[in-house]
């Protein structure tokens, strides 16, 4: 059965964690992890290395630091659950990318539909970035704009969104049972 998991909270809130768990519970095969990092220097690598190890065999990754849209359309189509992890470093290579930084928001809206289309569990990752202190440049201010209205149009159509606080997820948005 289809369900739109969002899991948001900090950095280092165990956001990744549980939403692998959620993935896992959903479906025991054809399990498929889209990647949205951009590696560029060594402590993201061995991050990345992390991540990959916590995965076991049954995982599929899928490298889509910009083209998510295109990704989930294609996942959504065969796997059993997608996990994308995560919309904060997608947001940030379109906004660090020339050719994408000005159509945001059609990216936004493309993801938006591809999870409408998709047929299967998906959850998605991100950061809430609005809880902090205002930054202190443009480019990180605009990210937190930017960073919010995506949070925003995802967590519009999540069936749930579950926020993680200090490896506690707590659910903001409980997806409605059907009725008997």
């Amino acid at each position: 059965m289809k369900k739109i998991t969002f899991v948001v909270g900090g950095c280092r809130s165990g956001k990744s964690r549980h939403a692998q768990n959620l993935a896992e519970a959903a479906a025991q095969t054809r399990r498929i992890y889209i990647a949205t990092c951009i590696p560029y220097d060594d402590e993201m690598k061995d991050r990345i290395i992390r991540h990959q190890n916590d995965r076991d065999r049954s995982w599929h990754t899928v490298e889509a630091p910009v083209a998510l849209p295109e990704a989930v359309a294609d996942a959504g189509k065969t796997a059993n659950v997608v996990l994308v992890d995560c919309l904060t470093l997608w947001t940030t290579n379109l906004l660090l990318t020339p050719e994408t930084s000005d159509r945001i928001d059609r990216y936004v809206r493309d993801l938006t539909d591809a999870l409408d289309d998709a047929s299967c569990p998906l959850i998605l990752v991100s950061n809430e970035v609005g809880a902090g202190i205002v930054p202190e440049n443009p480019l990180a201010r605009r990210f937190r704009d930017v960073m919010g209205i995506v949070n925003q149009r995802v967590a519009a159509c999540a069936d749930e969104v579950v926020w993680t606080v200090a490896g506690i997820p707590v659910i903001i948005k409980k997806a409605e049972s059907a009725m008997p």
